[in-house]
Parts: structure tokens; sequence; C-alpha cells
């Protein structure tokens, strides 16, 4: 256990493991994994709430507030509310998705999953995630969770991590080198 917490270093990755051990020991990994993600995509979807969690210049208490509602309002449990609780009243709100995402990575490396980190130029099809979900696995032998971001910058193709290996097949990354193998021969 001493060595994971080492591994999550940071603020985040302290938050994450103090979740774990709570929702663990409640016997509720799912619902708190579930009710993250939900609470992950409503920060995603909505610029107010971004501004909310961002912003120095709201006060703490009606930070806790806004965010209490917020997450009463989409349904989210006891254990991930509390969560939020704590960490609006240790002003911690700018580092929330930071710590959700540090929770899903600690969830997955204790379940024995790997998280391969997926950027597509536009957002991938269902059929294209499945066809990733089943080619990653034959690469690193253990189950796959699939983070999938979305990059206009690659112009076209992917770039996929998995771990500490990058496999860089974007339109980006083509034109780069070929403008280093043009000035090479220049």
């Amino acid at each position: 256990m001493a060595s994971e917490t080492s591994q999550s270093a940071g603020l985040a990755g302290r938050y994450a493991t103090a979740l774990y051990e709570l929702a663990h020991d409640a016997n509720a990994l799912d619902q708190v994994a579930s009710d993250l993600n939900r609470l992950k995509t409503l920060v995603g979807e909505s610029a107010d709430i971004r501004h909310l969690l961002a912003s120095p210049l709201i006060p703490r208490a009606q930070q806790a507030k806004a965010v209490g509602a917020i997450a009463a309002k989409a349904g989210i449990g006891d254990i991930a509310r509390r969560f939020v609780g704590v960490i609006a009243n240790n002003r911690r709100l700018s580092q929330l998705l930071a710590c959700i995402d540090a929770f899903e990575s600690l969830l997955a490396r204790r379940r024995g999953e790997v998280e391969a980190e997926v950027v597509s130029a536009t957002p991938l099809t269902q059929s294209q995630i499945n066809a990733i979900s089943a080619a990653i696995p034959g690469g690193t032998g253990r189950k796959v969770r699939l983070i999938l971001k979305v990059d206009p910058k690659l112009l076209g193709g992917l770039r996929v991590k998995v771990g500490s290996r990058l496999v860089d097949a974007s339109l980006a990354a083509k034109l780069s080198r070929l403008q280093l193998a043009m000035k090479g021969t220049a």
C-alpha cells in the first residue's frame, strides 16, 4: 500500500487514495466511480461549473454550497458528495478533476487494468472505439480502459499512449517528420 501511495504523489493522488480507501471500506467502489464520472461529465459540459471550481474570488462557503447543490441535483451518492464537500471546504475545488482522474487511475491499477489514452482529431465512432479496444490488449496482455480525448491539432489519425509507450500515428506527426526530413536534405 505504501508503494502505491507514493506512486500517486501530489495533492490529487493523496485525495484519490483517501477516497479509494473510504469507498473500498464501504464496498462502494463502482458506485463512487460512477458518481465521479457523472460529475466529471457535468464539469466538462458546463463553463459555469468550471468557472465555479476555478475561481478564487468566490467565497469558500458559497462554492461548497453550490457544488453540494449540483452534486445533489445530479444524484451523486453520499460518499462522492461528501468527498466533493471536503475538497470544497479545503479550498481545493480547482483540483477536483485531477482528483477524479487520479481516483480513476488508482482504481484501474488496483483492478489490474491498464489505461490507454487515445487522442483523435475528431470524436471516434463506437465501431472505431471497439476496434481500438480489441487491438490494444494484444500488446499489454491486460484489460484496457480507454481514455478518449479529442485534439483537432492532430489533423487526422490517432495518438495512443499506454503506460510509457506512445504510438503517434497522427497526420500532424507525419507532417512534422516529413518537414524534418526535407530540411535534412536541403
